[in-house]
């Protein structure tokens, strides 16, 4: 399945470029899901599909569209958490609530986004296009699957449900209540959901699609952004400047619109033409409203070519990629043990400042800082028998060092 995420700064127009591109993949014969992370939903820009729910509807030959409901997760998801403490509700003596009179907590949108992507990648789809959260929220939400497994690994470790049968005996030794079997099995039931959606984030045929109206606003926020997708291992297979004024105008105010809009666009392709395709969009004239419209927008950016790419494009290189779940892995480890002893993590963080970068080795992971994002890495198992030794960002690339310990290397005869 041909998945693209669709995000970028608030009002760039990211539920119509979604929209557009779901259209243009419809035409060709793709069977396509439209999902939208908004409230108000893609009825407005689609037209005629007012009043979208939680389950897919057809809404136009070969498309189909839903929206997130974060009310009814959160609802479905608290009333299940009271029937399995139903007993000890009742030793309380708590009134049960109903659902009626639940409203959804903050974070329930973001929790209801990763439960709509996960019946998503379960479903019949050719192509499933996701209109996300704006660029930071967007990124947060994207990240969030792997730190919740790896929370949910530290707390609820499974090695220890190895230990069920022996639970009540260990109980009473202890003196203390051990974790009930169900609290492991909603930990694994868990796992397994965030562990189907960190799939689909880091499949071979996932990209983002930044869009983002041309601008000194938007341009901060993608040089930020770049950073935390390179981080997360995001790959973007566009960037989508959007809205962009014609530059013939006889009026002289939107000629000075115009004229700032390309030497921004000038910028942009010097930053970012080497790593994003740039597909601009023309200005409509007018709220784009419709399939014809959106259908215009998808010819006006090519954004049906597009929706083939779901690997490296032919002009990039998958060693020099922004992350490790684009391409298989490309953080490659250098071996230059004959040479000064060392093995050299090499993490691409194109466009990445030194002051923003930071590293932090905890037990068998590295703990990265890239701005204001941050991750967790594994280490692979021979960087675990090394201690870290110093670390340089050259040419967009974080280079680690790791000396071999003696103690925990093997000798050579």
């Amino acid at each position: 399945m041909r998945t693209v995420l669709v995000t970028g700064p608030g009002g760039a127009g990211r539920t119509t470029v979604a929209a557009a591109t779901a259209v243009a993949a419809a035409r060709r014969g793709d069977r396509t899901l439209l999902l939208c992370a908004d409230p108000a939903g893609p009825g407005a820009v689609l037209g005629g599909a007012a009043g979208l729910g939680a389950e897919p509807a057809e809404v136009t030959p070969g498309l189909w569209a839903a929206r997130v409901d974060p009310a009814d997760y959160f609802r479905t998801e608290f009333l299940a958490l009271q029937d399995r403490a139903a007993t000890v509700l009742d030793m309380l003596g708590a009134r049960r609530l109903d659902g009626e009179e639940l409203t959804e907590l903050p974070g329930s949108e973001q929790f209801a986004l990763l439960q709509a992507l996960r019946r998503a990648s379960a479903g019949d789809w050719d192509v499933l296009v996701v209109d996300l959260p704006p660029l930071r929220d967007a990124l947060c939400v994207l990240a969030l699957p792997e730190r919740l497994r790896r929370l949910i690994g530290r707390l609820l470790p499974v090695e220890r449900q190895a230990a069920r049968a022996l639970r009540p005996i260990m109980a009473q030794l202890a003196g203390v209540p051990m974790p009930a079997e169900w609290l492991y099995g909603a930990a694994a039931r868990r796992d397994e959901e965030l562990a189907a959606v960190q799939t689909l984030i880091e499949a071979g045929t996932t990209t983002v699609r930044l869009v983002a109206e041309p601008g000194p606003a938007a341009g901060d926020a993608l040089r930020v952004a770049r950073d935390g997708l390179s981080l997360y291992g995001l790959r973007v297979d566009a960037l989508v400047p959007n809205k962009v004024l014609p530059t013939d105008s006889s009026d002289a105010w939107l000629a000075t619109l115009a004229a700032q809009q390309q030497k921004c666009l000038d910028e942009w392709g010097k930053e970012y033409g080497s790593m994003w395709p740039l597909r601009p969009v023309g200005h409509l004239g007018r709220d784009p409203r419709g399939a014809a419209d959106l259908a215009e927008i998808a010819d006006l950016a090519d954004l049906g070519d597009l929706a083939d790419r779901g690997g490296p494009g032919p002009d990039q290189d998958a060693g020099r990629g922004p992350g490790p779940a684009a391409y298989g892995d490309p953080w490659w480890v250098e071996d230059r043990r004959e040479e000064d002893g060392l093995l050299v993590w090499c993490l691409p963080l194109p466009g990445a400042v030194k002051s923003d970068v930071g590293l932090i080795r905890r037990g068998d992971e590295l703990l990265l800082t890239v701005g204001p994002f941050h991750r967790m890495v594994p280490l692979e198992a021979a960087l675990r028998r090394c201690t870290v030794s110093g670390a340089a960002l050259t040419d967009g690339v974080l280079k680690v060092r790791f000396t071999p310990d003696p103690g925990l290397w093997p000798r050579t005869p």
